[in-house]
């Protein structure tokens, strides 16, 4: 009797925890994810002219383990109640659909600006503290990306460069010392033994108040192809990257 009331307490606790995850009572954080092109673009898949700039990834509602919050889901997890769809979002953004279209492209040349946002919006827009106003949640997030503050070449310290590699652990005390908080930093690898910086990620505090602004360490600090920062040496290309034919689909939607 005592063994089947443990038991029926157990998962009692169990379904409680679930409910309390779905709910997202562990959102913690939001990530900016800022895109360097040269890194994920190749000439023959990436729509030209490449940026020269930082473009948005996306902003993140994240998990106090460092995950990212789950997409809505209606039945299993319904972060928010009844938010705005994927498909109803586009006439909203006008506005700001210039700032838009240059600050947060899609990158492949398959794919429209209007199929990222989307993307984003349904990843993560949904689940975030604005699930009824997409213009806030894409408008806060391009005021943050072209802010002094969140400039990634003033953060990491460095320029881009087609010769010069960066010790990994260089450019996170770099992000520190600079603007107060570890980033995390992502690589590909178009090649073997040749690792590229491809993202930087922001991380800031979620309050009540937005945008978020209170910057904190990001629990995770690299990701992707770098592995270990105290060997990892990354480039920040100042050219596009043309070492042959590479789908850049997997790269733009990664960690989405």
């Amino acid at each position: 009797m005592i063994i089947k009331q443990l038991l029926a307490f157990a998962a009692v606790v169990m379904l409680a925890s679930l409910v309390v995850s779905v709910n997202g009572s562990n959102f913690a954080f939001y990530k900016l994810s800022l895109t360097w092109p040269n890194s994920v673009c190749k000439i023959t898949t990436c729509k030209v002219p490449i940026p020269t700039y930082f473009t948005i990834h996306g902003l993140w509602p994240t998990l106090s383990t460092g995950k990212p919050v789950p997409p809505y889901d209606p039945v299993s997890n319904k972060c928010n109640r009844n938010p705005i769809s994927p498909d109803n979002i586009v006439g909203e953004l006008a506005p700001i659909r210039d700032k838009l279209d240059k600050k947060w492209p899609n990158l492949w040349l398959h794919k429209t600006n209007v199929d990222f946002w989307k993307i984003q919006w349904q990843h993560h827009g949904m689940c975030s503290d604005y699930p009824r106003d997409p213009l806030d949640y894409f408008r806060d997030t391009l005021d943050l990306a072209q802010s002094k503050r969140f400039d990634p070449f003033k953060a990491l310290g460095v320029q881009p460069s087609d010769q010069t590699p960066h010790l990994l652990d260089t450019l996170l005390k770099n992000v520190k010392k600079n603007f107060g908080a570890y980033p995390q930093i992502t690589c590909s690898m178009p090649k073997k033994g040749i690792l590229l910086l491809k993202e930087i990620r922001f991380c800031l505090k979620r309050t009540k108040k937005t945008p978020p602004s209170v910057v904190q360490d990001c629990p995770t600090t690299f990701g992707d192809q770098c592995t270990n920062p105290l060997t990892d040496y990354v480039l920040l290309r100042a050219t596009p990257t043309i070492f042959g034919l590479h789908n850049v689909t997997s790269d733009l939607l990664a960690s989405t």
